[in-house]
């Protein structure tokens, strides 16, 4: 292993094949780099993956959310809650609309959004002002939406299911049927993240999946400035050249140039998920039993494992010496209510005691399919090294 000691290791990497190469240089070399057909092709191959009837391309996984919260009339005074255990942009989309966000704590067995913990929140809201949940698929892992689709219609809400981590995963429904991530049958909305660690990466976008019509047709409109798409819905429409602008819309659209490379690597996606499985059975096996581990949730039917993390104690010092043998192992995440911008909107150190005690043990391992075994083991090896 002593020619891995001065080769980098990341936690995650981007895999671009030739084909992937060939098909941006075809769009490179074509009529259209953006707001051409390659956009609709990707959505409607990735709608196809995941089993929804509609799926939207946007320019990046905050811009989904953002764009979810609009079409499902976020407003201020509104509140929506959300897990702790995320990257910070599943919370702040419900800010940009002006809404309250409400962290309920995690599971400490799953890290996902404690489904008891939203019960009790939303029993609590005399008021009626939670409208909605995002419940988080972190890590890879697929939240249980036909137990949180019961919950919200209970109380009249609606569900983002945040699925930037877990494109091919899936959960096991009551009937013993598996419910792949972003199929629309129990969120109303559900997005993806194409950033490079992801597991489809065109540098920066994103993918709203869903099976509302009405939904689907806004959000298209939403992304290209709020100008109606439909020429049979304008309103002032006399002209070829006409355009109209009918509510406050964004430039969060997808260019052609990212939607062949995302096109390009959805073909060969099972490839990619089949080695992270493989490469969390590799970890599972080197670790089980081993007392230095404090708790990991092991290798679960339909995690589609974007991260594979363990919980340990003196996680500082391993993180600083897995560095030092350039493996760059990372931390996710520092729980979003304490960061500063929430902590001057009230919350504090102490609310959310299961998600806060998971930040002082987790760190996320490499884990990309690229990943050669030996670079696996020496990870290993490296971390047995540190606890002996």
């Amino acid at each position: 292993m002593k020619n891995l000691k001065n080769k980098t290791i990341p936690y995650g990497r981007q895999n671009i094949t030739d084909e992937d190469i060939n098909a941006v240089v075809e769009i490179l070399k074509s009529d259209y780099l953006t707001q051409g057909l390659k956009i609709q092709e990707f959505e409607n191959a990735f709608a196809n993956y995941v089993g929804s009837q509609y799926a939207v391309a946007v320019s990046n996984g905050t811009a989904t959310l953002h764009l979810n919260s609009i079409a499902l009339g976020v407003k201020p005074g509104d509140k929506v809650i959300t897990t702790p255990i995320t990257f910070v942009a599943s919370a702040n989309c419900v800010r940009y609309c002006g809404g309250e966000i409400i962290f309920a704590d995690i599971d400490p067995k799953t890290y996902l959004l404690d489904i008891n913990a939203v019960r009790k929140i939303l029993e609590a809201d005399t008021k009626k002002e939670i409208k909605g949940i995002i419940p988080v698929d972190f890590a890879g892992r697929a939240v249980d939406l036909e137990a949180f689709r019961q919950l919200a219609d209970e109380f009249d809400c609606w569900i983002i299911e945040d699925s930037c981590h877990s494109r091919g995963g899936f959960f096991i429904d009551s009937q013993g049927e598996k419910q792949h991530c972003g199929n629309g049958k129990f969120a109303d909305l559900a997005i993806f993240s194409f950033h490079p660690v992801k597991h489809i990466a065109t540098g920066e976008g994103g993918m709203i999946t869903t099976n509302n019509e009405d939904l689907y047709k806004h959000l298209i409109n939403l992304r290209t400035h709020g100008i109606q798409q439909d020429f049979s819905k304008r309103i002032f429409d006399d002209s070829l050249w006409y355009y109209e602008m009918q509510e406050l819309g964004y430039n969060y659209r997808l260019t052609d140039i990212q939607s062949a490379l995302g096109y390009s690597q959805l073909k060969r996606a099972d490839q990619g998920l089949a080695k992270r499985r493989e490469l969390a059975k590799t970890y599972q096996k080197a670790f089980i039993n081993k007392t230095y581990i404090k708790g990991q949730s092991g290798v679960v039917e339909g995690h589609a494992y974007h991260l594979y993390i363990i919980e340990v104690e003196k996680r500082k010092e391993l993180h600083k010496y897995l560095r030092d043998q350039n493996i760059f192992a990372q931390i996710h995440y520092i729980p979003c209510h304490l960061m500063p911008y929430y902590r001057d909107l009230g919350w504090s150190e102490g609310d959310l005691p299961m998600a806060e005690n998971y930040y002082k043990h987790c760190i996320s391992l490499p884990m990309f399919p690229t990943l050669t075994t030996e670079e696996q083991t020496f990870v290993i090896e490296t971390i047995e090294s540190f606890f002996k």
